[in-house]
């Protein structure tokens, strides 16, 4: 019988969240969405301006996102047909007479960057002092994205990235090496490793494939994976974006963008043969149900774990401390993340290829 999960009494951290895709999000478009147990509507002007309110029209409380309409640059009540501009003022009534002036709808920070739309939580109200990742999207294939409801923190979700022990008990990565110390500016933690794994690309079946990953993490809702197969000159991006929902749940999406293909020879002979759009669109669709194969692994662990703090670390787990410290910027009270300062020193240790986790034999 599976135990009932157990998990973190984290509170939420303050930071960007997606809460949606460009692409699902259309001109006029109304979208109904909970971040941090608040129910928000999202929606786009029919100039393409994106917005957020909280979600309950403050004339009599309708939802604003169910059933609510955008009539030019406004959002209409569906109860009384009260209107609210992109600032959340009512700027007109159902019934012709003057706006009500505490009738406000509360304002999300709001940003949409390389196809994602984020908005701005911070527990105290506060505005954001630090921005969302905006990429260089030229000459990269659009996002690929599918989204899980799961039991977890987004922090959890986070670590997974820095934690490289987990790779090869796992998901059967080998010759875990770390590619420099990590980088920590403000909100942006950054480290990279490489790793090899038997994996059939194109025909090439059972021989081991190195991979190069580097990590970017942008507070504790997004993750960015840059990841190099240097074999097949192939790159790709991958989004983790984790959004707190309800309480102990998030939504996790995953999306996947191709850096686009140069010389298909490189991966196969036979690649040169198909329409170049038409192969990056397989690659990259490869690449996501490889990344949601992987990722799956992990939801079982994630649902029914429970954070501990302090970790017993070890040498091979990665820069899991750091990670925790510069984890505490992002809530109200921070000392219920952060490792002990005393535990980096035992898990920055060097990693050697003795020291290396196998996947245990069946």
């Amino acid at each position: 019988m599976t135990p009932a999960p157990t998990h973190t009494m984290l509170p939420t951290p303050n930071s960007w969240y997606a809460v949606a895709f460009s692409d699902e999000l259309k001109a006029g478009g109304v979208l109904a969405r909970t971040v941090a147990e608040r129910d928000l509507v999202v929606f786009r002007t029919a100039s393409g301006v994106a917005c957020a309110f909280d979600a309950y029209c403050p004339h009599l409380g309708a939802h604003l996102g169910i059933g609510g309409k955008v009539v030019g640059e406004t959002l209409r009540c569906p109860f009384h047909a009260f209107r609210y501009d992109t600032a959340g003022v009512c700027v007109a009534t159902g019934y012709g007479t003057k706006p009500p002036p505490t009738a406000r709808a509360g304002v999300w920070p709001i940003r949409e960057v390389d196809g994602i739309v984020f908005v701005y939580y911070d527990c105290l109200g506060r505005q954001p002092t630090w921005e969302p990742p905006a990429l260089e999207t030229a000459g990269w294939t659009p996002l690929i994205h599918r989204v899980f409801d799961l039991h977890d923190h987004a922090q959890e979700t986070v670590e997974n990235s820095v934690d490289l022990g987990h790779f090869a008990i796992v998901h059967g990565y080998s010759e875990m090496t770390e590619r420099g110390e990590p980088v920590i500016e403000g909100a942006r933690f950054q480290t990279a490793y490489s790793a090899g794994r038997p994996a059939p690309v194109l025909g090439r079946f059972g021989a081991t494939v190195r991979f190069d990953f580097a990590i970017d993490l942008y507070g504790l809702g997004c993750s960015i994976v840059t990841i190099g197969v240097p074999t097949y000159d192939v790159t790709a991006r991958l989004f983790v974006l984790a959004t707190p929902t309800v309480k102990e749940r998030i939504n996790l999406a995953l999306a996947v963008s191709l850096r686009e293909i140069e010389d298909p020879a490189r991966m196969h002979p036979l690649a040169r043969l198909l329409p170049r759009r038409l192969l990056q669109g397989v690659i990259a669709r490869i690449i996501h149900q490889n990344i949601i194969h992987d990722a799956r692994q992990d939801f079982v662990i994630w649902e029914h774990k429970r954070y501990t703090q302090p970790p017993a670390l070890a040498q091979g787990d990665g820069p899991i401390g750091k990670f925790r410290v510069w984890a505490r910027q992002f809530y109200a009270q921070p000392d219920v993340v952060a490792a002990p300062f005393d535990e980096l020193a035992q898990e920055r240790a060097p990693i050697a290829q003795s020291d290396v986790m196998a996947a245990p034999a069946d």
